[in-house]
């Protein structure tokens, strides 16, 4: 399997040696599946030095990009599956949040036969350092997409998402920012696609260090699970 490992950056000067090292070190191989990593790494414009030193520590082979403006996380991946070739593709934060090693959970049931699309769950798994409001919208988005969608979702909202990387080019995306998530998860069921679920490991960061979801983000991912349910 090729998997194509898409990195929207954006502000992450000081953990994108770190993600970038993790992401080579992990082995992802499984029993009867070897897995060759593709990574491709979309920088969104950055402001704080991380563009100039993604230039530096990038790893070799790996496809670079570059916006010419700030367009947002979702603009940033729609960039990277534009140049992504993998079987598969998969989205990793750059802020260390979620650990690259957790992904073998996420190929396993794939090399098993038993799904084609799975989405790891943090609350199926251990969460560190999420605060109460956060825990809630996240809850709260994911309810809503079940009763929206007829699904049984943990956790909507991971970005740990395997989609098969033909399915996920079909979709014709158009989300910008952090509407991302609902927007390819209602897509996904649209077309017929069952989520599995696997439980993954967790460890959130705060607004201080950089984190750059926030509550506000929840309107846009609300209004998209109603548009893509209705609308179009």
């Amino acid at each position: 399997m090729k998997l194509s490992i898409i990195v929207p950056i954006y502000n992450e000067r000081s953990t994108i040696k770190e993600i970038l090292g993790r992401l080579q070190a992990a082995d992802l191989d499984l029993e009867g599946l070897p897995v060759e990593k593709e990574l491709v790494l979309v920088e969104d414009c950055s402001t704080d030095g991380t563009r100039e030193r993604l230039a530096t520590i990038a790893p070799p082979g790996a496809k670079v990009v570059y916006h010419a403006r700030n367009q947002g996380k979702g603009a940033a991946i729609r960039t990277g599956l534009a140049h992504a070739t993998g079987d598969y593709v998969i989205i990793q934060d750059a802020d260390l949040e979620y650990d690259p090693n957790e992904i073998r959970r996420l190929l396993d049931p794939v090399r098993s036969g038993r799904a084609t699309t799975v989405y790891g769950s943090r609350f199926l798994g251990k969460i560190r350092r999420m605060t109460f409001s956060q825990w809630v919208g996240n809850k709260l988005l994911t309810i809503l997409t079940n009763a929206l969608y007829g699904a049984s979702l943990t956790d909507m909202e991971t970005c740990y998402k395997l989609i098969p990387g033909p399915m996920a080019k079909s979709l014709r995306l158009r989300a910008q920012r952090f509407d991302f998530e609902p927007e390819v998860t209602a897509k996904l069921i649209r077309h017929g696609e069952q989520i599995l679920e696997v439980p993954i490991n967790y460890s959130a960061r705060e607004s201080s260090e950089g984190k750059k979801i926030s509550w506000k983000d929840g309107f846009p991912a609300l209004w998209a699970l109603l548009r893509y349910r209705y609308l179009d």
